[in-house]
């Protein structure tokens, strides 16, 4: 549960259209979402083994700084707080957009829906309110009950077979593995969160043994959902409808329900989608935070509340960033900004496993070994890259800006160590 709870977000109600957009067969649309699943099957398992290897607080943060340099730590944290946590808040943000105003009839643009829900979430935040775990499993329960229905109501219905669609829809070409390469963006995004089932390595009485079940179920089971959910989807609007629409989930009940039922459904993800953005800006701000307190970012962003205890700098600038990526872009456009920067730093992460294992960081007895490295480690990271390579070559513009973000960082970081040194 905690992993399939950190993979399932808002993407899923989102992204089966996002990928219709780029493949346009239910061979391909199906196919894209398996090979996702096994792309992060195979980083699930190599986050496994590096959260017993360095079981220590950070995650991702202190597996690049121990394997490489703190200069490239530095640039993960940077990038975090002004790409990657922020973009993927901004996307989710767009995606509450859209349904809210299904539901409403509002005659907003999605940038200013999603620019006032991530301000006024940054502000609960920093004023101490978050919601409790009652609330949180109520928004979960949600999002699970919001996708079961969908499936549920969608087998019911019945709709076209699909067995009658073309394979590929085109002649094997370069603009058809370009396309494919264009799908692989909001799949990676939609398969985002195993990651963070490492983070609880430490406390399980078996970690070798428990976190890799985990994983696997985990995993498999979230593959299982989303392929029904996009079954569903292209049974009941076919392959063009699903094309056409950017609120797949709706559209599926108003076929089943009529109006009403689209209302349901849109109020579901409304409300879980809130939920999901505030229980992640609680989270990277700690990184921020502990940058600042290692004399790497501002020394406002490495204090508390003394009323709330929380980081509020932290969190205010991770709003303001979020809503600025929001204000930036469409949905897809962000999911290109975000991706591109997310699994450079994924396929780093990743191959930082054979600089621990040549090292020999973490006790023999207690680490979990990744299954199949170091092929399967090499296969996933090259799959980053190609994903990278595709957002960019999708999004060239907007995957530039994420890049010279990130590399910003790197001056940016030696002159904090400088002064550092010039003060010690």
């Amino acid at each position: 549960m905690i992993v399939m709870g950190g993979i399932v977000g808002a993407g899923i109600f989102a992204n089966p259209s996002e990928v219709a957009h780029r493949v346009h067969t239910p061979f391909l649309i199906l196919g894209v979402w398996v090979v996702g699943g096994f792309i992060a099957m195979c980083g699930a398992f190599i986050w496994a083994e590096l959260a017993t290897r360095l079981p220590g607080a950070g995650g991702q943060y202190l597996y690049l700084r121990e394997a490489y340099h703190p200069s490239v730590a530095f640039v993960y944290g940077w990038g975090l707080l002004l790409v990657t946590q922020t973009g993927g808040m901004a996307a989710v943000a767009v995606i509450f957009s859209s349904y809210f105003r299904g539901l409403t009839g509002v005659n907003w643009s999605d940038s200013v829906l999603a620019a006032i829900v991530l301000l006024s979430l940054t502000a609960i935040n920093c004023l101490g309110a978050r919601a409790g775990s009652n609330i949180q499993n109520l928004l979960m329960l949600l999002r699970i009950g919001a996708i079961a229905a969908l499936v549920v109501l969608g087998m019911a219905l019945g709709g076209s077979s699909l067995k009658s669609e073309p394979l590929l829809g085109q002649p094997v070409s370069f603009g058809l593995l370009k396309s494919i390469g264009a799908a692989m963006v909001p799949i990676a995004f939609a398969y985002g969160g195993w990651q963070t089932a490492t983070f609880v390595a430490g406390e399980m009485r078996d970690a070798r043994r428990d976190l890799s079940r985990g994983l696997l179920m985990g995993v498999a089971g979230v593959v299982a959902l989303y392929l029904a959910v996009n079954i569903v989807s292209l049974r009941v609007l076919g392959p063009a409808g699903l094309d056409a629409t950017n609120t797949p989930a709706s559209n599926v009940m108003r076929v089943g329900l009529g109006e009403r039922g689209a209302q349901w459904i849109a109020a579901a993800i409304a409300i879980s989608t809130l939920g999901f953005l505030s229980q992640s800006m609680l989270t990277a701000p700690r990184v921020y935070y502990a940058m600042a307190r290692d004399g790497l970012f501002f020394r406002s962003v490495g204090k508390l509340s003394s009323g709330t205890r929380a980081p509020v700098m932290a969190i205010v600038l991770q709003g303001v960033a979020a809503t600025i990526i929001a204000c930036s872009g469409k949905y897809g456009e962000i999911l290109n900004f975000e991706v591109t920067v997310d699994f450079i730093f994924f396929g780093m992460t990743a191959a930082s496993l054979f600089v621990l294992r040549r090292r020999q960081v973490g006790s023999t007895t207690a680490v979990y070994r990744a299954p199949g490295h170091p092929f399967t480690t090499i296969l996933f990271v090259l799959s980053c890259a190609g994903i990278v390579g595709s957002a960019i070559v999708a999004a060239p513009g907007n995957s530039a800006i994420a890049l010279c973000i990130m590399i910003s960082a790197l001056p940016i970081y030696y002159w904090w160590s400088r002064l550092i040194r010039a003060h010690s």
